[in-house]
Formats: C-alpha cells, sequence, structure tokens
C-alpha cells in the first residue's frame, strides 16, 4: 500500500512540473527588425518567453504551409527560419518586409500555425553564407547573411 501510495505521490509532483516547463520553452514573436551592416545584413526576430528549437534551411521559393501555395516575395534563394513551439499571433507588424539590404530582399510569413513559426528571407544570391543564433536579455533570435 505504501508503494502505491509513494508512486501516486510521484506521478503527481511529475505531472505537476511538466507543464510548467513547457510553458517556459514557449516563445511569441513581437517584432521583426532588419539592418545593414559593412559585410552582412542582419534579420532580428524580437521574441517573448523561452528559447525554442530553431533551424534555417535554404529553399528555392517560400510557400504557405496552409495552402502549400507560392508566395511572391523578392529574392533568388531564400533562408527559411523555423522556430517551434513558437507563434506570431500577438505580432502586429508586416508579414511580408521589403528591407531594401544589400542582400536581404524580402521577409515573408510562410507559416504561423499549430506552434509552428517560420519565416522565409529572401536573398540577393544563391548559396548565402549565414550564421544563426540567439542574443539574451531580450531574446532575439538573429540571422545575420553575408554580402
Amino acid at each position: 500500500m505504501k508503494r502505491i501510495a509513494a508512486a501516486l505521490l510521484a506521478a503527481g509532483v511529475a505531472l505537476s512540473i511538466v507543464p510548467a516547463a513547457s510553458a517556459a520553452e514557449y516563445a511569441q514573436l513581437t517584432n521583426v527588425r532588419t539592418g545593414q551592416h559593412a559585410t552582412f545584413d542582419r534579420v532580428v526576430f524580437d521574441l517573448t518567453g523561452g528559447q525554442v528549437q530553431d533551424s534555417v534551411q535554404s529553399i528555392s521559393e517560400p510557400v504557405s504551409c496552409g495552402s502549400g501555395k507560392p508566395i511572391s516575395a523578392p529574392g533568388v534563394e531564400f533562408l527559411e527560419v523555423r522556430l517551434t513551439p513558437a507563434d506570431g499571433h500577438s505580432y502586429t507588424g508586416s508579414r511580408k518586409l521589403t528591407p531594401g539590404l544589400p542582400n536581404v530582399k524580402s521577409v515573408v510569413f510562410t507559416c504561423d500555425f499549430e506552434a509552428d513559426l517560420s519565416i522565409a528571407i529572401g536573398v540577393g544570391k544563391a548559396s548565402p553564407t549565414y550564421r544563426a543564433y540567439y542574443l539574451t536579455s531580450p531574446l532575439r533570435y538573429v540571422v545575420d547573411i553575408d554580402h
């Protein structure tokens, strides 16, 4: 009987801790900024919440995750940034930017559904060299794309 009670207590404690940890690892997009530097262009995604899983992959054309239809945007090639679990539901800025930088030609949202946030960055050349990383205090996800 004591073993059953101990097992139930342990399970209850585990269940009460896991949701709190998961909630801390969710991010919300609050702003998108771009900037030109001497040797690279920068795209910054301002976030609240926690540092989440990230990936960047080269794609030939941005497509909407909902319909699968192509999204028209300037760029020779695109880098699709994916943050999960994250969303941009409360983001009020434009979802299609054309910053006019030397190498960043566009920034377009491709997915904001079920904690999957994806944004494509249109670049002016094929096979771009880039770095993607987090900065903290405040939380930002940064993509630097070499000229």
